[in-house]
């Protein structure tokens, strides 16, 4: 997955704002974790949940990456329902492989 795969018409301001915001993070990966939650949850947040996703992204991408592949214990603030689903939801990662690049050794 490269980005946008659900359009952003049926929602309000808010969420594709956020929703943009979650694609276009700085690093790659925080683009397919975040980007891929926010497509498929995005819809159904919470007014709640907005906010607790706004709170989450002002955080440092290298950060969030570790606290959501467990590299580092997850801040106290940050454990509670919202970012455990975040951290729970596993983006479609391709392995790249020899012959996924059209070589074979």
């Amino acid at each position: 997955m490269t980005g946008l795969t659900r359009s952003s018409a049926d929602l309000d301001a808010r969420r594709r704002r956020i929703l943009f915001r979650c694609w276009h993070r700085g690093i790659r990966e925080m683009d397919l974790m975040l980007g891929q939650f926010a497509e498929l949850e995005i819809a159904g947040l919470s007014d709640t949940d907005l906010d607790a996703l706004e709170v989450i992204m002002i955080e440092e991408d290298a950060d969030l990456i570790r606290w959501i592949t467990g590299a580092d214990p997850t801040p106290e603030h940050f454990d509670a329902a919202l970012f455990l689903r975040i951290a729970a939801h596993r983006p479609g990662f391709d392995p790249v492989t020899m012959e996924s690049l059209g070589t074979a050794e």
